[in-house]
């Protein structure tokens, strides 16, 4: 199976199609993408909100789902597959 930055590589690069396991045990199919061009524009115009920042959690990966147009996460240990 591929390594966490290996999928980021990949995902920075092209749309990829991930199956994983939810945490409910459900299977999950998403094809989702870091590159720069799909992902939203910042908007500059919304007012600046506080936030509660996060330190990167290393068994996670956040990409853009381009079905749902949204950001998903899933657990790099439950992919099935990666393509």
């Amino acid at each position: 199976m591929m390594t966490r930055n290996e999928m980021i590589e990949q995902l920075q690069a092209q749309v990829c199609r991930v199956v994983f396991k939810k945490i409910n045990g459900e299977e999950r199919d998403m094809s989702c993408t870091l590159m720069e061009t799909v992902l939203p524009k910042a908007k500059k115009d919304e007012p600046l909100t506080q936030k509660k920042v996060r330190a990167i959690n290393e068994a996670t990966i956040v990409a853009w789902d381009v079905n749902k147009d949204d950001f998903r996460s899933f657990r790099v240990e439950n992919v099935v597959s990666f393509s």
